[in-house]
C-alpha cells in the first residue's frame, strides 16, 4: 500500500468526483487522469489523512478531538513488525507505535468498548475486573493496557477504531490493521 498526503482543497476536490457510493479514492483519480478502472491489480488506496466524517460513535469523537497524528505512514515498521511474535504482538508493537506518535493524546483510546467488554485501562486490575479471562498486556511502557484474548479479527477491529479515533481514514486504518 502506497500513501500520499494532500491539502485540504485536493481532498474535498477528490472526494466531490465520487460518482458510486464505494468508489475508492485510487478508482477516482484513476478516472480523472483517463486510466483504466479495471486495472489488473487491485487499486491501491488512497490514505488521505482527514478525519473520516461518518456518524459512527468514534468517528464523531475523532473530529471533536482533532489529534495532532497526521502521519500514519511512520507507524508501521515493516521490519520490526515482522519480528514480533503472533497475532498478540503485533497488535502491541502496532498500538505502541502509536503511542509513541501521540503520546499526550493516547488516552482517548479509553473511550473504545465494546458492548460489554472493555478494550483499554489504565491498569492490568481494572481489566481483570471487567473480565478474568482479559488476559491483559500492557501497551510496551505506555502505562495503558489491553486485552489480549480477543481473536485475531477482533484485534483488528480494534485498533482499526483506534486509528479512526486519532483521525486516520478509515480505509488507511483497515490496511494498517490487516498487519496483525
Amino acid at each position: 500500500m502506497k500513501y500520499i498526503e494532500v491539502d485540504e482543497e485536493l481532498y474535498r476536490h477528490i472526494a466531490s468526483k465520487t460518482e458510486r457510493i464505494g468508489e475508492s479514492a485510487s478508482d477516482i483519480l484513476r478516472r480523472l487522469l483517463g486510466l483504466s478502472v479495471d486495472a489488473v491489480e487491485p487499486p491501491q488506496p488512497l490514505a488521505i489523512s482527514q478525519p473520516s466524517l461518518e456518524a459512527e460513535p468514534i468517528q464523531a469523537v475523532a473530529v471533536q478531538a482533532a489529534p495532532a497524528v497526521n502521519d500514519f505512514s511512520r507507524l508501521v515498521d515493516e521490519h520490526l513488525l515482522s519480528q514480533q511474535k503472533g497475532a498478540v504482538g503485533r497488535f502491541l508493537f502496532l498500538l505502541e507505535s502509536l503511542y509513541q506518535l501521540a503520546p499526550e493524546q493516547f488516552s482517548q483510546i479509553l473511550q473504545i468498548q465494546g458492548r460489554d467488554r472493555l478494550y483499554f485501562a489504565r491498569s492490568k486490575e481494572q481489566l481483570l475486573e471487567a473480565s478474568a479471562s482479559a488476559n491483559p498486556k500492557e501497551i510496551g511502557t505506555s502505562g495503558f493496557w489491553v486485552t489480549s484474548n480477543n481473536n485475531t479479527a477482533k484485534k483488528r477491529t480494534i485498533l482499526s477504531e483506534v486509528l479512526v479515533q486519532f483521525g486516520c481514514d478509515a480505509t488507511v486504518a483497515v490496511g494498517i490493521a490487516e498487519r496483525v
